[in-house]
């Protein structure tokens, strides 16, 4: 699969499944010759190394199995970072291991999608945390690896909270006034963003001007639903205290960092010409069809290190549709719903909130 060659949205499903068929099936066959666990779990599932002939078809792992094993499918010597997914105290989390290719895949991948929603240039860039969230590069937790993933669309990184995550009010107008008249990329965790932005200007009755601005959130929204706050008063909010009109959410987990999932201008996720989902029935795990909402499998051309390229989350969503979105872009859209009831809290913005 020549990941140059290809845009992010400009296939169409069928054409889309077929690149990445080949591509998954020959992940499968990879991980199962390299990583020991995985050809135990295959073995056990009775699995075989046959070409697969559907998307469906494909096994994948729970991804909580993450959280209780470390999967490698390279030595440990070749690990040049390990990732570490959100979770509150007394969790466990999950530790990804990623090799020099599987790592600049996030990053090519990464910037391909997120160009489509804000050009090809880098852009003066308002982070909503703060500075001390970076500090320990050498241990990357979900939020951290969010922040600096995100910042290589940035120029003149910004951060508008103090490290006790008090809004800097007199630093971020200084950066507003700086950059007059230019787009600015505003990147954050959903929840921090609400509580941290939207509610401290609230509270201060103070307005920013942001109108020029893009913002791009994310990373759970358990929290703010327990609050009684969906995606359009969030948005709502936004514009009345800031003028942000231009805001697209995000999903995706660690288990597969650069295989994001962007939220176009109609408000549906969208899966790339590198990822796919599909809805399964929490009970006997059959694939379900346009707006009846099951279990996401997410699949990813990502991960090389690691067995990692097609998971059973805990979070319930539904398939819209498939190549019909008004927005123009191909392949699937869908919503997501939230968590399976009992699963842990583990998306950024949640955990944080605890």
């Amino acid at each position: 699969m020549d990941f140059n060659e290809i845009q992010p949205y400009g296939l169409r499903q069928l054409e889309k499944e077929r690149l990445l068929l080949s591509e998954l099936s020959r992940l499968v066959k990879w991980h199962q010759g390299s990583c020991t666990e995985y050809k135990k779990l295959l073995t056990a599932l009775d699995f075989s190394s046959a070409d697969f002939q559907s998307l469906e078809s494909l096994p994948f792992l729970p991804v909580r199995l993450f959280k209780h094993h470390d999967l490698l499918s390279i030595p440990r010597g070749e690990v040049v970072k390990t990732m570490v997914s959100s979770g509150t105290t007394g969790q466990n989390v999950s530790r990804i291991f990623l090799d020099k290719q599987t790592s600049g895949l996030q990053v090519k991948i990464l910037s391909k999608i997120v160009s489509e929603f804000i050009g090809p240039k880098r852009l003066p860039m308002l982070i909503i945390d703060c500075k001390a969230t970076v500090a320990d590069r050498y241990k990357f937790s979900a939020r951290t690896a969010g922040i600096l993933g995100f910042s290589i669309f940035g120029r003149d990184v910004e951060y508008a909270l103090n490290d006790d995550m008090s809004l800097d009010l007199d630093r971020v107008t200084a950066f507003i006034q700086k950059y007059q008249g230019e787009k600015i990329l505003i990147f954050g965790f959903t929840f921090i963003v609400w509580k941290h932005l939207v509610l401290q200007l609230e509270s201060l009755q103070t307005n920013l001007d942001l109108q020029n601005s893009i913002l791009i959130h994310g990373g759970g929204w358990k929290q703010m639903l327990s609050e009684s706050v969906g995606n359009p008063e969030f948005k709502e909010r936004l514009q009345s205290m800031c003028g942000l009109s231009k805001v697209h959410n995000f999903y995706g987990m660690v288990e597969q960092t650069g295989s994001i999932f962007m939220e176009c201008e109609m408000g549906n996720l969208h899966t790339s010409a590198f990822s796919d989902v599909l809805f399964r029935n929490p009970v006997d795990f059959s694939v379900l069809g346009n707006g009846v909402p099951g279990l996401i499998q997410l699949l990813s051309v990502i991960p090389h290190s690691y067995p990692g390229h097609s998971l059973l989350s805990e979070d319930i969503g539904e398939l819209g549709g498939t190549d019909d979105c008004p927005c123009g872009r191909g392949g699937k859209h869908f919503k997501v719903h939230g968590r399976i009831q009992n699963a842990e809290v583990r998306g950024c913005s949640d955990t944080y909130s605890r």
